[in-house]
Parts: structure tokens; C-alpha cells; sequence
């Protein structure tokens, strides 16, 4: 395993920069504490995850524990019970659920990881690790921790990154949600589709309508990208999906699945809402 992740920044965004470099040192840090031998010796010898199965009906949702938005503010508590928490998103049907392990920003943990995954496996249902993902080694303590997949913003990773990334998602059986802003950022997700082995853990294409500077949610970016997607993979919508009527456009727009992660977080019954989601929208 290679290490052209760390200590390099492909992106722009001031946001997205400031990000990167803090999950860099943590990774510096993760590899004085842990070797990577040590630690892909345990991602390897991990129990495979649940597969990641999209419903026939023609319409999913990944669920997100996130217990910090830096838009919003707090979400929940430090005490807060992950573990009832994702079950219930399971029992409601979620297809997987999203997990934050960034600690600055959105107050995430890879321990919150682990106990999503450990309590998700009765449902059959797996944990994404959501993070700002630069190096390897992140991969690595993503599938040691018991997750299926991860989430990849294109515009954080150089080509090579990106390549050297998907290659050993695709090796440890890890599906993959490659995230876009843009029209820019969507081109390139084109050759990673077409590069993409049949047989292979899926490769999401997700679109979040969140304006990095601002933090504001736009949308209508939903719609004005749709057209750039690329053919062949399922298109998640990502940040801009807070209720049923929502969700029913997006489904309009030729989004597959909705990650959703506020609206549940701050809902005083997140089962029942995500229930209604999927309804609606599948009806």
C-alpha cells in the first residue's frame, strides 16, 4: 500500500483545503500509533461487510449519523445511542448508513463507526465511512472497522489519488459513493465508471447540493446536473433532501438513491420520517 494521499491537496476550497490538511495529520498520527502492515493485516482478516442491495422499487436511502453539522450546530449528544439510532434507520429501510468519523468539524469518531457496523450487521444492512478521505491508510481503517463502503470527494483527490483509492476500495470489497459539486468534478467521475470492473462492489455517483463556501444548500443544483451524470451508475442525492416531497423530485430528476442525514437527526422520530420518505418517493 501506498501513501500519495498525505500531505497533498488536490482541491480549491477553502473549506474542503482546511479539511484535508487536518485529515492528513490525523492520519500522520493514526501511523506513528499503528503500521499500516499492522493495520491492513486487520482490514484484511475483517469479516466481510453486508453488501450494499438497492431496493426493486426503484428508490433508497442512505441514512447519516452525524451528531455535529457545522451549518446547523449540534445534532445530538455526545452520549447519544448510535447503535439504537442505526438500527432504527434499518428497521425504516435504509439501505446503508452513512457514519461521520470527522472529529473537528462534525464531532465523529471511527469508534462511532465500529458500533454502526457492529449493530447494522443483524439487519444485513452496511456502514459508509464518511470522512474527508486522503490516503490509504483511511480506506484500510475503514474495512478493519467493519465497514462495507466510503465516501470519495473527486474534487479533494488528484487523478492518481483518486485511481490509487478506487483500486483499493475495489480490493478490500468496498462500494464506493464518489462525491461532485460541480460540472468539473462530474466529468471527472466519467472515467472512473467506465474503469469500473463489472463484479466489482458498486460505485455511487452522488451530487451535494451544498455550497462549500457558504455552507448553504442549493438545490436546484440537483436538477441542473442531472443531465451530467454519468450513464451507468447509480446518482445520489446528496444534502438537499429533507422530506418526502423532496425526495419524490429527485426520484423525478433520475436520482437513484438520497443520502439524508440532518432531517433524520434533528426529527423527533427519524423511523417514522424515513419510513415516509421511501414511500412517497417509491410511489
Amino acid at each position: 500500500m501506498s501513501a500519495t494521499g498525505a500531505g497533498s491537496v488536490a482541491c480549491a476550497s477553502g473549506f474542503l483545503a482546511q479539511m484535508a490538511h487536518a485529515s492528513a495529520a490525523r492520519v500522520a498520527q493514526a501511523r506513528s500509533a499503528l503500521p499500516p502492515a499492522e493495520l491492513e493485516r486487520r482490514a484484511r482478516a475483517a469479516a466481510p461487510a453486508p453488501a450494499l442491495r438497492l431496493s426493486a422499487a426503484g428508490f433508497d436511502v442512505i441514512a447519516e449519523l452525524k451528531l455535529r453539522s457545522p451549518a446547523v450546530g449540534a445534532l445530538a449528544a455526545a452520549e447519544h445511542d448510535a447503535r439504537r439510532r442505526v438500527a432504527g434507520y434499518a428497521r425504516a429501510g435504509a439501505c446503508a448508513v452513512s457514519v461521520l468519523t470527522e472529529p473537528t468539524r462534525f464531532d465523529g469518531a471511527l469508534e462511532h463507526l465500529v458500533s454502526a457496523a457492529e449493530a447494522l450487521r443483524a439487519f444485513a444492512v452496511p456502514a459508509l465511512r464518511k470522512d474527508f478521505i486522503v490516503d490509504p491508510y483511511q480506506l484500510l481503517e475503514a474495512r478493519a472497522a467493519g465497514a462495507g463502503g466510503v465516501l470519495l470527494i473527486v474534487r479533494m483527490l488528484s487523478p492518481a489519488q483518486l485511481a490509487e483509492l478506487l483500486a483499493l476500495a475495489r480490493g478490500l470489497g468496498l462500494f464506493v459513493l464518489l462525491e461532485a459539486f460541480d460540472a468539473a468534478d462530474l466529468e471527472r467521475t466519467h472515467d472512473c465508471v467506465a474503469g469500473h470492473p463489472a463484479g466489482a462492489a458498486p460505485l455511487l455517483i452522488g451530487v451535494n447540493c451544498r455550497d462549500l463556501d457558504t455552507l448553504a444548500v442549493a438545490p436546484e443544483r440537483f436538477e441542473t446536473l442531472a443531465a451530467a451524470l454519468p450513464a451507468g451508475c447509480p446518482a445520489v442525492a446528496e444534502s438537499g433532501v429533507a422530506d418526502p416531497g423532496q425526495a419524490r423530485r429527485v426520484r423525478g430528476l433520475g436520482y437513484r438513491l438520497a443520502l439524508i442525514g440532518t432531517a433524520l437527526m434533528a426529527a423527533a422520530d427519524p423511523e417514522w420520517l424515513l419510513t415516509r420518505i421511501l414511500a412517497e418517493a417509491r410511489a
